[in-house]
C-alpha cells in the first residue's frame, strides 16, 4: 500500500545523526512550531469510518479493505490520502488560500474516493467514535506496534483512539508576532478556551460497543483517559513557545525508532531525560521531529495551530461547518474579537488545568451543549461566524449551512449526538437547557 502511505509513513523524516541536547531541543521547538505571519492560508484534515454500505454494523474484512485501498491508488487526488491504524481514511487537504479553495478541494477529492469506496459496497462514515465495532488493528507497522504497547499502560483508551475514532481537524496560521486579535499569543489561549465550546457543538460519538456511554463526545473522554503526558496540552500562563518547549521536552517518549527489529518502548523516559541520559542511544533531530507527532493535545502547533478536538460530523459535507465556523472566529479580526470577549467567563471553570483534561473540557465532552453556559457562549460564536463568513469569501451555499447548523443544534442546546440518541432511544430523552453538570 505505498501509493497510499499509512500516517506514519506521510510523516517520515530523514535521520540526521547528530545528537541533541535539551537546549538545543528547546531552540528547535521554539523556532518550528510557531510561524508567525499574516493568516492567509487553510486546510483541513477529515478521518473517516469505513463501513459496509448497506449493513454498517458488520465488520468489514481485512480483505476487503486492502482490495478498496488498492483501487483509491489509481485516484488522482489534490489531497493526501493516508491510512490510520484501524483502517480508516484520513484525507489532508495543502494549504488553501481561501475558505472557498478548501472546500472545493476536498469536497472533490471526497466525491472520488466515495465513488471508488461505493464500488466495493463501502462508504465513509462521519463518526467521533465507532459505535459498534471494536479496536482492531488493520496496520501491522512498527511505529503501531509500539503506539499499542504504550498506550496499553494507561488502558483499553489508547487502542480505541488508534482504531475506532475520526475527527475533523482544522488548520489555520499561527497568527500574527504582534498582540492583537489575530496576534499568536491570543490565538492560541483562544484555542484552548473556545476548543471546548467546539467539543460540545459538535459532539458526535456518544456511543460504543452498541451502548451509550453517558459521554456525548467519547471520543474526546478516550483521549483524556491516554493521559496528560501524551494527550494533554501546556499550561497557559506563560509564552507559548515557551511553554510548550517545555511541554515537549517532559512528555514522555513514545517509542525509540530502530533500524531492524521491533522499537524500543521505554516506561517513564522523557525526551529531556533521554537527552541527559544518551540512552540506549542519543536522541537526534530526527528523533525529535518524531517525537513531536508522538503528542496530541488538543491544539497542536506544527508552524500552524491544529485543532483536533472536533468529532468527525455526519453527512457528506457535515465537515465543512466546524471548518467555517473555526476560520471564522479566527481569522476574521472582529468575530476573533466577539470569541475572546465571548469565552473569557469560562476560564474560572478550567481551573488553570491544562486541556483537556479540567472541568470545562470535561463538561463540554460530557453534556455537549446540554450545558447552559457553554450553549450561549457557543450561540453567540456562531452568530459571529455567520456575519464573518462573507467578509471570508463564503459562498451563499456555505453561510446557509452554518445557519441551518445553529437553527437545528446550538440554539436548541444540541448536537449531532443527540440525534443518534434519540434514534436509539426515542426523542426528548432529556430537557435541552437544564443544567444537568454533575
Amino acid at each position: 500500500m505505498s501509493d497510499i502511505p499509512s500516517a506514519c509513513q506521510a510523516r517520515d523524516c530523514t535521520e540526521p545523526r547528530t545528537a541533541l541536547t535539551a537546549a538545543e531541543v528547546e531552540a528547535l521547538v521554539r523556532g518550528i512550531c510557531f510561524k508567525t505571519g499574516p493568516p492567509r492560508t487553510v486546510g483541513v484534515e477529515v478521518e473517516w469510518l469505513v463501513h459496509e454500505l448497506r449493513t454498517p454494523q458488520l465488520p468489514v474484512s481485512r480483505e476487503r479493505l486492502e482490495a478498496a485501498y488498492a483501487a483509491l491508488r489509481t485516484v488522482p487526488l489534490k489531497s493526501a490520502l493516508t491510512v490510520e491504524p484501524g483502517g480508516q481514511l484520513e484525507l489532508s487537504s495543502p494549504p488553501a488560500a481561501s475558505l472557498m479553495e478548501c472546500i472545493g478541494t476536498v469536497s472533490a477529492d471526497l466525491a472520488a474516493v466515495r465513488a471508488v469506496l461505493a464500488e466495493d459496497d463501502l462508504r465513509l462514515v462521519g463518526m467521533g467514535q465507532d459505535p459498534w465495532h471494536s479496536p482492531s488493528r488493520f496496520l501491522r507497522e512498527p511505529r503501531y506496534d509500539a503506539m499499542e504497547a504504550c498506550l496499553d499502560r494507561t488502558g483499553p483508551a489508547g487502542r480505541a483512539m488508534m482504531c475506532t475514532s475520526a475527527s475533523v481537524q482544522v488548520c489555520l496560521d499561527a497568527g500574527y508576532e504582534e498582540p492583537g486579535p489575530l496576534g499568536h499569543g491570543r490565538r492560541w489561549w483562544l484555542a484552548h478556551q473556545l476548543g471546548a465550546v467546539l467539543v460540545a457543538a459538535f459532539a458526535n460519538s456518544p456511543v460504543a460497543a452498541h451502548e451509550p456511554t453517558g459521554w456525548l463526545s467519547t471520543r474526546q473522554l478516550v483521549w483524556t483517559e491516554i493521559g496528560p503526558g501524551r494527550a494533554g496540552g501546556p499550561a497557559l500562563d506563560a509564552d507559548p513557545r515557551e511553554s510548550w518547549a517545555r511541554h515537549v521536552l517532559d512528555a514522555p517518549v513514545m517509542c525509540i525508532r530502530q533500524d531492524g527489529g521491533p522499537w524500543d518502548v521505554p516506561d517513564g523516559l522523557t525526551f529531556r531525560e533521554w537527552t541527559r541520559s544518551k540512552s540506549p542511544r542519543p536522541p537526534t533531530r530526527a528523533d525529535l521531529d518524531y517525537h513531536l507527532t508522538t503528542l496530541f493535545p488538543p491544539v497542536r502547533p506544527r508552524g500552524h495551530l491544529e485543532f483536533r478536538m472536533i468529532d468527525a460530523q455526519p453527512g457528506d459535507d457535515g465537515w465543512i461547518v466546524p471548518l467555517a465556523v473555526t476560520m471564522a472566529l479566527f481569522d476574521d479580526p472582529q468575530a476573533a474579537e466577539t470569541a475572546y470577549r465571548t469565552v473569557k467567563p469560562l476560564v474560572e471553570r478550567a481551573l488553570s488545568l491544562p486541556a483537556p483534561h479540567n472541568p470545562l473540557w470535561i463538561d463540554a465532552a460530557r453534556h455537549g451543549l446540554g450545558d447552559p453556559e457553554l450553549q450561549e457562549v457557543a450561540v453567540t460564536c456562531f452568530t459571529a461566524a455567520l456575519d464573518a463568513l462573507p467578509r471570508l469569501g463564503a459562498t451563499a451555499e456555505v453561510i446557509d449551512a452554518v445557519r441551518a447548523y445553529l437553527d437545528r443544534y446550538v440554539s436548541r442546546g444540541r448536537c449531532p449526538a443527540d440525534d443518534l440518541l434519540d434514534r436509539m432511544h426515542g426523542a426528548s430523552r432529556r430537557p435541552h437547557g437544564k443544567d444537568i453538570r454533575t
